[in-house]
């Protein structure tokens, strides 16, 4: 187990990608903190799952990411009760789609906020203790809309954009104290995201949701195929080993082709 007797935060893993990973570090070892929305039962029974996957605790923390202070508590939370912060997975996002002149002014805001600045804060906040442990690993989950772009995506495109600009800067400054910081960026992955954009897109233009599905892979993928949470959390875990320690400012793309057009 790579990971035993290190400590994890990944932010947005009550589900979806982050879910995923949570698993996956868990499995290696890792005590693990969680964080997202969800119903506080459905939560626990996930913390309880988790928690039976390794030899690592498991613990929630309710920080809403685009509250700094929030965050702030929840990195201190974890130190103080799972010990250290040796591993930080930023993957919290959300999504709006919508053309930039009637993009709401409110929804550019929080999308910024929680798919971007919150990666900056919980940066801000863990790197003392990574760089005084001699070890970290960061990873963001981009996008691969952090390297090239979409119509109607204006906030969630710049925001992945910024997140492959703040990986490159933070793997600049922590070259020589044993932290790395690097970046995965999937394609379409089949989360309750992109289902709804799937269910939205299937309504709009009154076509069945697998119609749906295809035409949204199509345009972009041309291997035809979600990527799945275990294949970006099994990247997660290599980018924790030592066949990674020399990966600083990496963006590792998982996308079926979308982006070698």
């Amino acid at each position: 187990m790579i990971l035993a007797n290190k400590t994890a935060i990944v932010t947005g893993s009550t589900s979806g990608i982050g879910l995923g990973i949570a698993r996956a570090l868990a499995a290696e070892g890792a005590h693990v903190m969680l964080n997202g929305f969800g119903e506080p039962t459905a939560i626990e029974q996930i913390r309880k799952e988790i928690a039976e996957m390794g030899p690592g605790k498991t613990a929630y923390h309710p920080a809403d990411m685009s509250k700094p202070a929030e965050i702030a508590d929840l990195v201190a939370t974890t130190a103080r009760t799972l010990g250290s912060v040796d591993v930080l997975v930023n993957n919290a996002g959300i999504q709006h789609v919508a053309a930039v002149e009637e993009f709401p002014v409110e929804r550019w805001d929080a999308i910024i906020a929680i798919n971007l600045s919150s990666s900056f804060h919980t940066i801000r906040a863990a790197l003392p203790l990574m760089k005084k442990a001699g070890w970290g690993r960061i990873i963001n989950i981009a996008s691969t809309h952090g390297l090239v772009a979409s119509a109607q995506k204006a906030a969630y495109v710049a925001a992945k954009h910024g997140v492959i600009g703040l990986t490159k800067t933070v793997a600049l400054e922590c070259a020589d104290t044993g932290v790395t910081c690097n970046a995965i960026c999937p394609g379409w992955v089949l989360t309750p995201l992109v289902q709804k954009q799937i269910e939205a897109r299937a309504a709009a233009e009154k076509i069945s949701v697998e119609t749906a599905r295809k035409a949204l892979l199509g345009e972009k993928q041309p291997q035809l195929q979600f990527t799945t949470p275990e294949q970006l959390a099994a990247l997660a875990v290599f980018l924790c080993t030592p066949a990674a320690v020399n990966m600083q400012g990496a963006q590792l793309v998982s996308d079926g082709g979308w982006t070698a057009q």
